[in-house]
Parts: C-alpha cells; structure tokens; sequence
C-alpha cells in the first residue's frame, strides 16, 4: 500500500527541495523528514495510511531529488530546520506538525524545541537527540572533520552494476533495511552513471560532524518542547539504551515491534505506526 503521491519541488532562496504530497487539501498540514542517507521513499508506505493528514515527505537537502548545498558547504541540524520552515511559508502553513524518523526526527525536535509557536504536534519515529560523542575530544573530532572536507575532493560513491546490486548494498547497510524498503528508497536515492548505477546523495553527507551537541545540551533542548509529542520505539530499534534518558522526557511513548525503519520496512509495521499516529492527530 503506497498510494499515488504528487512530486513537488520548492524553490528557496538558497536551494531547491523535492518532496512528496499526500492527503487531502483540507487535511492537517504535515511535514515528514527522514533519516540520514535515506529519501522521501521513507514513508512511502506510511503516508496513504494518515487519511485525515496533508503530508509533505521532503527529500532534505543533499538527499533523493532535492539539491545538493553550494560549494564548500555543510549539513548541520539548524540548516535543516531553517529549510522547513522556508518550505512552511512557501506553501502557506504557519502552524504545521513534523513527523520524523531518526536523524529527521532530530531535526523535528530541534525545530519544535527553538519554534515552538510555528510546530503544532510533533511525531518522533526511533530519533529524540544526536548521538553522543566522546566526552573531552572536541578538538579530535574538528581536526578530523577539517582533514576530511579538504580530502574531500578525492572520494568517490560506490559503483553499482546493477539496480539490484544497490538494492542488496542497502538491505545489509550499517542501518539495513527490508529488501522491499531498500527498493523503495532506492528507486529514489539512485542515479545512472556509465557503466551503472551511483547513489544521488551528496557525498558531504559521509563527513565526520565538526561540532556536535553535548547530550546535556541536546536534553535541555527538547526539554523545552511546548507541543504534544509523541516518541515511537522499535523493540529491535537504536534507542533501546537510552531509557533512563527517555523516562526524562514528558512525551508520550509507544515501543512497537520492527527494526529502526518499523515505518518502512513492510505493511504490517507500517500499519502500526499509522495506527499510533492516527490516535494522536485525533482530537478527544
């Protein structure tokens, strides 16, 4: 179940973002953000079970068919909140809920947390807060950011032959997916090159993060999240060692069964989700 969706493309000051619509007209405004390396294929099975939503998935700058930053530019968190709320104005969405997955869902939170007057409610799939670095090394980490964007010049993305090679390579990834979800992201995340096939991303998307927030300040930030926020765990999902840190939080919180991509990964996940999300949309 994946419905017929609209392509979009949003033309910003400073880039142009691609996207999926969803819903109807008069449906609550939405926006769905994705995780890291993924596309707007990642809630391709979960958007036509949200009837009562408008929902825009966005392919987040450097990912599936959005633009890639200008020259000697970066990904941090705030860029991409900036982006969302750019897209909001231009489709005429003050008040807007997120939905996000992940390293989407982290933007989500962010966002919520600085505009609380723009985010109406909040959904939050297996992501809350960036992952935590090493305590006391932030000059390693910006030296190492440094050395790789000036090599940066040097790297070059994989080769696949095949779309069904790619399509393998993503299933068994560090974050792997279904074989059915590789396909769906892959049918939007994939480009053809002589000879075969390369991912669209913006190789920029690989580089070690210069600057990273501390979890203490990451915690203070989506502390101060004013909307209803719902947090969604897979059983088998990322967060699964951060309870002590979860049960901080005044959110509402479901644990499902699936992996990291539960919304993703087959219909019967997806249909869980949807149900979590339908409940939390609809008013008392």
């Amino acid at each position: 179940m994946t419905g017929i969706f609209e392509e979009v493309h949003l033309r910003l000051p400073h880039i142009t973002l691609a996207g999926r619509l969803h819903g109807p007209e008069d449906g609550t405004p939405v926006i769905a953000l994705h995780g890291w390396l993924d596309n707007a294929s990642s809630f391709a099975r979960l958007m036509p079970r949200l009837p009562g939503l408008r929902v825009l998935a966005l392919d987040l700058a450097g990912h599936g068919l959005s633009e890639h930053r200008p020259a000697g530019g970066l990904y941090p968190h705030w860029e991409y909140a900036r982006d969302v709320l750019q897209v909001a104005d231009q489709l005429g969405w003050e008040r807007f809920s997120l939905i996000g997955h992940s390293m989407g869902a982290i933007v989500a939170a962010q966002l919520a947390a600085a505009m609380p007057e723009r985010v109406e409610r909040l959904v939050l799939i297996e992501g809350v807060v960036p992952p935590e670095s090493a305590p006391g090394h932030p000059a390693q980490r910006l030296g190492k950011a440094l050395r790789e964007q000036l090599a940066h010049g040097t790297r070059r993305k994989p080769f696949y032959a095949s779309v069904d090679q790619a399509v393998r390579a993503r299933s068994l990834s560090g974050l792997p997916v279904t074989e059915s979800a590789a396909r769906l992201l892959v049918e939007r995340g994939l480009q053809p090159v002589e000879g075969g096939f390369t991912w669209r991303s913006d190789n920029r998307l690989t580089l070690t993060t210069p600057v990273r927030l501390e979890r203490a300040q990451a915690m203070e930030m989506v502390l101060r999240i004013e909307c209803p926020t719902l947090l969604m765990l897979a059983e088998a999902g990322l967060l699964a060692g951060l309870g002590d840190l979860l049960e901080r939080l005044p959110f509402e919180r479901v644990r499902l069964p699936g992996g990291h991509h539960l919304h993703l990964d087959d219909d019967a996940g997806a249909d869980l989700v949807a149900a979590c999300i339908n409940r939390f949309f609809t008013p008392p």
